[in-house]
């Protein structure tokens, strides 16, 4: 057997089943993954946040898996809190604690936004990234690849990571502790990253688009859903280098991004980045973390009013 399909049916055996009982009470609530790099961990910065973000949301609920680098011992290690700002860069968690850092990524826009289309429901986030992390491994640098079989010196990595964290996650069965049990229905996978891929050579930027696809691919499968609805957010380049580029090859993970949100029934991309101002030469500022969180709101929903 392929070990990543071990790896899932592993997942499936040790995550419990999301279809209850009938006979059950369960509140039915809609689950979003946010995974990538950097720019989905997010850099925004807490103290720029308007009021209508920078609160603790009612409805709204976020499992964040520790980040680790690949071969790291604590990736995935999370508990479900009440969404509030601190879950940029920075955050960290040893799975009974939450640290918070002082930085935002889109997870608080997107969840207000997600709450006004769907009133009235709970929303259910699962959130793993790893800054300047790759899929190919030829890219992984120092930060980690999501490439599913790569081993490093260890087998581990941010494939794994991200599996721990659903794992963990979805294990917990009340995640607000009101004594009702939680039926998570999958309904979206939200995806920033490329930008590794970009920038360590044309042949890892060629091989990008079959890379995302089988990735995301995998997520699917992890979650259950083999046409769960994707929205990937469009990588972009601050220009604020020697030669005018920070991703010498963004151009072609451009591409690869805009084929695979065509060639996909079920997927969309989300293009506002290239809109965005920068707080460095590689990440967005502020006003672009929340502006993209909205519009990855708006593209999933789009989506699953035609997947449901």
């Amino acid at each position: 057997m392929n070990l990543i399909y071990f790896k899932i049916v592993l997942l499936y055996l040790l995550v419990p089943i999301i279809i209850t009982s009938q006979n059950k009470e369960t509140d039915k609530v809609r689950l979003f993954y946010l995974g990538g790099q950097s720019n989905m961990s997010g850099l925004g910065s807490n103290s720029e946040l308007p009021n209508s973000l920078n609160k603790e949301f009612k409805n709204v609920y976020i499992f964040h898996g520790n980040s680790e680098e690949d071969d790291g011992k604590n990736g995935g290690l999370g508990t479900w809190q009440k969404l509030k700002p601190g879950h940029g860069y920075g955050f960290s968690s040893d799975g009974k604690k939450n640290v918070y850092s002082d930085r935002f990524g889109i997870e608080l826009s997107f969840a207000k936004r997600l709450s006004e289309l769907y009133p009235d429901e709970k929303i259910a986030l699962i959130k793993y990234c790893r800054s300047g992390s790759s899929i190919d491994s030829q890219a992984a640098s120092t930060f980690g690849c999501w490439e599913p079989d790569y081993k490093g010196s260890m087998g581990i990595n941010q494939y794994d990571h991200y599996l721990s964290t659903i794992r963990y996650a979805m294990k917990i069965k009340d995640i607000d502790s009101d004594g009702i049990e939680e039926q998570l229905i999958p309904s979206g996978i939200i995806w920033m990253q490329g930008e590794s891929d970009a920038a360590h050579g044309k042949n890892v930027a060629l091989k990008y688009y079959s890379n995302l696809k089988r990735l995301i691919n995998l997520i699917r499968a992890s979650l259950r859903l083999d046409d769960l609805p994707a929205v990937i957010g469009k990588i972009s380049d601050s220009h604020n280098d020697d030669d005018g580029k920070v991703w010498d090859d963004g151009e072609i993970v451009q591409q690869a991004q805009e084929k695979f949100a065509e060639n996909d029934k079920n997927a969309s991309i989300v293009r506002s980045t290239e809109n965005y101002g920068y707080s460095d030469k590689w990440h967005y500022d502020s006003k672009g973390y929340i502006d993209l969180g909205k519009n990855f709101a708006d593209e999933i929903y789009q989506l699953n009013l035609k997947f449901e």
